[in-house]
């Protein structure tokens, strides 16, 4: 699945539509997650005024409307020339002036929406903060975890505590710091939930300079793979040796997904727990 560094990569590489008007839109295929609107057409004529990002949704300014994008599990765009060959999972076309604007999704788990009241509502207000922010600090980050239970990997990757953190940078985070993924979220010490917000910036900031992560099929826009792949040191590599003991990297579950780590740099401990005090001056 595309996550913040592949959708914030796909964003800017969608820049040079700005300032173009849409001709026509031709929808192929309207079944999604949700139902692609019927009331499409009514792009036509309106420039693209602002792109900009929210979590893993892409939202598209239009002079009269703004829409919402989101790449679900296989979807992509791609600008490209009218007459380049349709592809079979070529669910949309815009035609703008100068280059036409594809959606491309063979499990049809994205959406393409107006951003109205119901799906600002529903979709965006329920969102926590963006990792990048100077909101996602220490001192919010351990108020958020001081009495939850659940596992760290699980917590961080909440988009209700802080969006955008999906599973492979999560395992990438948590590996560097040798904090098991299953470590119960209450338990992380103030120094590790400051070492956390670090890392976790840290590590989507080299993602976005890298162009994300290319698994399987993404690309962006423009067809150009991301190269974070190959710094991997945990992600989709277990059976295989730790780069920093030679112990072989495990894999459990949790919440659904797949979570490597390494038995011997990431133990599972109880730590001391986060006093009032110590949350209360916490900044990272």
């Amino acid at each position: 699945m595309p996550e913040l560094p592949e959708v914030e990569t796909t964003k800017t590489s969608l820049m040079p539509l700005l300032n173009q008007a849409v001709k026509h839109v031709e929808v192929r295929q309207s079944s999604l997650r949700w139902p692609i609107p019927n009331d499409l057409h009514k792009l036509a004529g309106q420039r693209l005024l602002k792109l900009t990002r929210r979590s893993k949704y892409i939202l598209a300014e239009f002079e009269q409307d703004t829409m919402l994008w989101h790449l679900g599990m296989s979807g992509s765009f791609r600008i490209c020339d009218a007459h380049e060959e349709l592809r079979k999972h070529d669910h949309l076309i815009i035609q703008f002036e100068d280059m036409q604007l594809r959606y491309h999704d063979p499990r049809r788990f994205g959406c393409i929406l107006w951003l109205d009241e119901y799906s600002q509502t529903k979709l965006i207000d329920t969102l926590g903060p963006e990792p990048l922010s100077a909101t996602f600090d220490a001192a919010y980050l351990a108020q958020k975890l001081k009495s939850k239970n659940t596992a760290i990997k699980v917590a961080i990757m909440d988009n209700h505590i802080v969006v955008g953190v999906g599973n492979i940078y999560a395992t990438e985070s948590l590996f560097n710091l040798g904090i098991h993924p299953a470590q119960p979220a209450k338990d992380l010490s103030l120094e590790q939930v400051e070492k956390l917000v670090i890392e976790i910036k840290r590590i989507l900031k080299q993602a976005i300079d890298l162009g994300g992560s290319t698994l399987r099929d993404y690309s962006n826009a423009m067809g150009e793979n991301g190269y974070f792949q190959q710094t991997l040191l945990a992600y989709g590599r277990a059976g295989e040796m730790c780069i920093n003991c030679e112990t072989a990297l495990e894999n459990i579950k949790l919440g659904q997904r797949a979570s490597v780590f390494c038995p011997a740099c990431q133990p599972l401990k109880k730590v001391k727990m986060l006093s009032k005090k110590a949350l209360k001056g916490s900044k990272a």
